[in-house]
């Protein structure tokens, strides 16, 4: 295990004294951080002239510039700059990074981060409890605050719609809680409309949560299910898309999580969901923001501080910004008194920042692991042991050895149901399409801009379970793409304009036990091996954001109009209006199986 871990900082119970001793003067500290501007987030001012004392990994007190005269303490002079409280994101899943716990600690501490509560139910849809325990493992191991939202909803919908590797029942649920103190609340609530209908499973496992005090986070759509949501225990959201349902949703008590994205992608409702607070005059004291989703290379790029600095484009001070990106979160999990500011007892999550709020340095647990934008060799030395997770983890893609990946050609005149792709990428259009007999598919994507999308279910659970349908607009005029991290069962999900370019994309995906690839004229262009649950890969952050780096280029040279992240999304069975899993292709909220041609 690292030395640098969460667990290097003691508990408070047990340094009390040491701490009062320190602010009080008759002890010196471990570390001065002298010449400094303070951002509080208690009272979200930025006071001049202060110096942070620090003891054990933990802050002792903020005294007047020039207070410590010298002495054993090591100095460090922030020279005038800003320190703030580390940034603690409350939802974040580590999988979508495609990297470990650990190697998601690298970027995170660059981003000036040291807290993250994660929802783990992809690992939890492929891998069932072993995966969500591997992960918090994995977690413990790294030099990073990493807390667990229980997955809730794994399934996303139920086995007679899509095939998962995982069932996360209440008693499994109720398990993990009891457990794994790590286990803090319960993960979102994806399946809103169960919830509002009140369904027996998804309100036993709320219950597994509520019973034990612990609260619940959700996921919702439609202003017409906030209010039996939020009676069903929900108590908070990052899926506000406008101003208005933000609205709703805080009148209900439910806590928001703004959520920033890179603009170019279906995550960046930031903007319009702070209305709540620029238009309306709402307050933000029970307002927080997260990023939810980020691949390896975005991760670094549109990290917890860009997202920050975004709520002060859009209309907040920047005090006030910080605190919804760090005091907020914290309290939102109970855990202000440990994190979120830099008062006497919190641990020494520091982070200094640049005028325009761009972190520079990052203390974690008073231990300096960013200086000057780059990790230190304490920091790298922790990261170069990571922890190696269980062998099963690298055999999840289970798959028959023959599979045809493309439906029969209509011999008659039929209606097909596509699944239309629309910017930002999260809701799909279901539109009818007439095709006329033909002679081949191409003449069908010609006219029609469509292209073949199948969906094979990868946990060796069914007989080789294939859904097959058409994506309408989705741009691909030749070739195929493909991924494991089809959301949230996470089976393969594969586009293309012929089964032998889909093949070859099978193929390698098999080859490295998941991944997401690309392929043109039978030859793959681009490929991320994925070997740790067909989600993760067992490189270091850089290295992962430069293979994603290259595969959004090959992405777009084949046309796809959304990013590869929105694309793993098609599979997802609970957001409107038409999605395809193994099973075929499934209307929401509806919950039913929609068979792709239809007699005229």
């Amino acid at each position: 295990m690292s030395s640098l871990t969460r667990f290097s900082v003691a508990p408070l119970s047990t340094m009390t004294r040491r701490l009062a001793d320190v602010a009080s003067g008759r002890t010196a500290p471990d570390l001065v951080i002298k010449d400094a501007r303070v951002l509080s987030t208690y009272s979200e001012r930025i006071l001049p002239g202060k110096e942070i004392w620090v003891a054990n990994g933990r802050i002792a007190a903020v005294k007047p510039a020039g207070t410590y005269k010298g002495g054993s303490a090591k100095l460090y002079d922030a020279r005038g700059g800003i320190i703030a409280p580390g940034l603690v994101d409350p939802h974040i899943h580590i999988e979508s990074s495609m990297v470990t716990a650990c190697a998601y600690a690298e970027a995170a501490l660059l981003n000036g981060t040291t807290t993250i509560f994660c929802d783990s139910h992809e690992i939890g849809n492929v891998m069932d409890v072993a995966g969500v325990e591997a992960m918090l493992e994995d977690a413990r191991e790294a030099p990073l605050s990493i807390f667990l939202t229980v997955p809730s909803t794994v399934p996303a919908t139920s086995p007679e719609l899509e095939t998962a590797g995982g069932d996360l029942t209440p008693e499994k649920i109720a398990a993990l809680f009891d457990k794994w103190p790590e286990a803090v609340a319960l993960g979102e609530k994806m399946d809103f409309v169960p919830v509002a209908k009140g369904d027996e499973r998804s309100h036993a496992i709320l219950a597994a949560a509520l019973s034990r005090g612990r609260p619940v986070s959700g996921h919702v759509y439609g202003r017409e299910f906030v209010a039996a949501y939020a009676a069903s225990g929900v108590s908070d959201t990052h899926e506000a898309i406008d101003r208005d349902i933000a609205d709703d949703l805080l009148e209900a008590g439910v806590w928001l999580f703004l959520r920033g994205g890179p603009p170019t992608t279906p995550w960046h409702s930031l903007p319009e969901a702070i209305k709540t607070i620029t238009e309306l005059g709402s307050s933000h004291k029970r307002i927080a923001v997260c990023t939810d989703d980020r691949d390896a290379d975005d991760l670094l790029l549109f990290g917890m501080d860009w997202v920050t600095r975004e709520a002060i484009k859009y209309g907040m001070k920047p005090e006030q910004a910080w605190a919804m990106g760090s005091l907020h979160g914290a309290t939102r999990f109970g855990m202000e008194n440990e994190i979120g500011g830099l008062g006497g007892g919190r641990r020494a999550d520091i982070v200094l920042l640049s005028d325009d709020l761009k972190p520079v340095n990052t203390w974690y647990g008073g231990e300096l692991v960013v200086e000057g934008g780059k990790i230190t060799p304490v920091l790298d030395a922790a990261l170069s042991k990571p922890y190696r997770y269980p062998e099963a983890a690298y055999h999840t893609v289970k798959l028959p050895k023959a599979i045809k990946l493309t439906p029969e050609l209509p011999t008659e005149k039929v209606i097909a149901h596509t699944i239309k792709t629309e910017l930002p990428g999260i809701t799909l259009g279901h539109v009818k399409v007439t095709l006329e007999p033909a002679n081949d598919w191409q003449t069908h994507f010609d006219r029609h801009g469509l292209c073949f999308v199948t969906v094979i279910e990868r946990h060796g659970k069914s007989s080789g379970n294939v859904g097959y349908g058409l994506l309408n607009n989705f741009g691909l005029k030749n070739g195929a793409v493909a991924s494991s991290v089809g959301h949230d069962s996470h089976n393969i999900i594969i586009a293309g304009t012929n089964e032998a370019d889909m093949q070859v994309a099978l193929e390698a995906i098999g080859k490295t036990q998941g991944g997401v690839c690309v392929v043109l004229d039978g030859k793959v262009t681009a490929h991320v091996a994925l070997p740790i649950a067909g989600l993760l890969s067992d490189k270091r952050v850089h290295d992962v954001a430069n293979e994603v780096k290259a595969l959004k280029v090959e992405w777009e040279k084949a046309g796809c109009t959304i990013a590869y992240m929105g694309f793993n999304l098609i599979p997802l069975s609970v957001i409107p209006e038409i999605r395809i899993t193994d099973k075929g292709n499934v209307l929401v909220p509806e919950m039913a199986i929609q068979p792709l041609f239809e007699a005229v």
